[in-house]
């Protein structure tokens, strides 16, 4: 009986969420639209609006720590754990400042999702096509040196048990081609309240995300190669779970 309850929940939890999201991005891309192409509205929509409406959709509590360990009118490249395809909201609401990803290719075929994406000058990359990969991290390292705020998922996919794969490196080349330095964060709770296998089973719980303190930039006594700061950053946000 209350596992019938539950999916019935659920799926109505998943038509809010798609009304909610195609009703939010139509309104963000028809702001950017009437201001000329501008960003900062709609980004802040993001944060402000949308994923507030999704975390309390789910039942989700969000709990956010460390945010006095950074200066965040300096631009970073953001590296976080993933668990979960709600992280994304999670760090949307947590970043007191407009963030953008760094996403999968296939990204930018979702509807409105995918518009929203390209309208805000996110950056996709192919998993399967290493020079189109590259020139993606160059545009990344671009839109960082621009002063953004750039959030990238080294481990490459989502997690299915709550383990954390190794960092691939090439989120570190971003930074260092950027000049940035890169800013740990560990997301816990997120696999519990939405787990990433199966469809839509949405349970309440707590999300809680923690900053670190940023990693020095390789002419401050940081690592020049990639693979080895991958490593340190990984090692910082397993610090941060722990």
């Amino acid at each position: 009986m209350w596992r019938w309850l539950w999916t019935v929940f659920n799926v109505l939890q998943f038509g809010f969420t798609l009304l909610w999201t195609a009703g939010l991005i139509g309104v963000a891309l028809l702001l950017h639209a009437l201001s000329g192409g501008d960003r900062r509205l709609p980004l802040r929509m993001a944060s402000r609006c949308w994923a507030p409406g999704l975390l309390g959709g789910a039942g989700a509590r969000l709990e956010v720590e460390g945010l006095e360990r950074v200066d965040w009118s300096r631009p970073y490249v953001l590296v976080a754990n993933h668990q979960s395809v709600i992280d994304i909201c999670a760090l949307f609401r947590a970043v007191p400042v407009p963030l953008h990803f760094l996403l999968k290719q296939e990204m930018d075929r979702v509807p409105f999702v995918g518009w929203y994406a390209k309208a805000m000058g996110m950056v996709f990359i192919p998993r399967d096509n290493r020079r189109a990969a590259t020139a993606s991290l160059r545009r990344a390292a671009t839109l960082v040196r621009g002063g953004a705020i750039l959030c990238i998922f080294p481990e490459g996919t989502r997690s299915s048990d709550g383990s954390m794969a190794p960092f691939k490196p090439g989120a570190f080349q971003v930074a260092i081609d950027a000049g940035a330095q890169v800013l740990p964060v560990a997301l816990e709770g997120a696999g519990a309240v939405l787990p990433p296998d199966g469809f839509f089973r949405v349970r309440p719980g707590r999300i809680r995300v923690r900053f670190g303190a940023p990693l020095p930039l390789a002419g401050d006594g940081g690592p020049f190669d990639r693979r080895v700061l991958a490593v340190q950053a990984r090692a910082a946000v397993v610090a941060l779970l722990q």
